[in-house]
């Protein structure tokens, strides 16, 4: 039921939505004086949301800063890397479609790579309602067994996951079942660090965090990102805003510290 209702949810908090319901409800009333507020109100509410730079502060605000692992001499014995990075799965031609997100498997590759940590567990399952995509979990396993990026052996699946509460949820039972112990850090976006990190302490796991995909970055003093409508920043707003509500949800609901 909870799964329901947050994508529910994520669909009620869409900038998008918002504009087309005061769209809509402009061309219904009437009231010249609501029309006409609602109209106004619908082209300030689109000049906000499409506005790179006043993002970017925004992101700059909620996002957590980079640690500097690669500072220190510590090694960690497991990385978790949170799902929530394919868009399709294409059975004809066996080939995954990623977002933006890859970059946590990307980051946690070459932590890998460079001896800063000794195995990878993704946590994710099929986070969609009509189970269009599959097991993200089973999808790259098998992706991993085909490359060879990292050693089969090294790679652990937790793949029934739906949501960051789950992955806690199923990530500390493995760590159970399976015995595991060590220094453990979890890796995912810039955004969603608070509320992963919030989770898994619910769950009594000790980590340390490792960001990947920031979207905030440098800030820039150019026209065009200061003042230029831009058709990308609806998604990102749309992201964000689903993430801050998350955060609130999990922690009144109590799966966050």
């Amino acid at each position: 039921m909870f799964f329901i209702l947050s994508k529910i949810l994520q669909f009620v908090i869409s900038p998008i939505v918002w504009l087309f319901c005061l769209l809509i409800w402009s061309l219904l009333t009437k009231k010249p004086k609501r029309r006409r507020n609602l109209l106004l109100t619908s082209v300030l509410l689109l000049y906000l949301f499409s506005n790179a730079f006043i993002l970017d502060e925004v992101m700059r605000v909620w996002e957590m800063p980079q640690s500097k692992i690669e500072n220190n001499n510590k090694v960690y014995d497991y990385a978790i890397v949170l799902g929530g990075l394919t868009t399709y799965y294409d059975k004809k031609i066996d080939q995954i479609g990623f977002n933006r997100s890859v970059d946590r498997l990307m980051q946690a590759f070459k932590l890998y790579k460079t001896g800063k940590v000794k195995k990878i567990i993704f946590t994710g399952g099929d986070g969609s309602i009509l189970k269009e995509i599959g097991s993200e979990g089973e999808l790259l396993q098998k992706y991993i067994n085909k490359t060879g990026i990292i050693l089969s052996n090294d790679f652990i699946v937790e793949n029934n996951s739906r949501n960051t509460h789950e992955n806690a949820q199923f990530v500390a039972k493995l760590f159970i079942s399976d015995s595991l112990k060590g220094n453990v850090i979890i890796i995912t976006s810039a955004f969603h660090i608070r509320r992963a990190l919030g989770c898994f302490k619910k769950e009594g796991m000790a980590v340390d965090y490792y960001v990947a995909d920031r979207y905030s970055g440098k800030r820039k003093y150019v026209p065009d990102h200061l003042l230029l409508p831009q058709t990308d920043t609806f998604n990102e707003w749309n992201m964000l805003l689903h993430e801050m509500t998350g955060y609130v949800v999990y922690k009144a609901l109590g799966y966050s510290e």
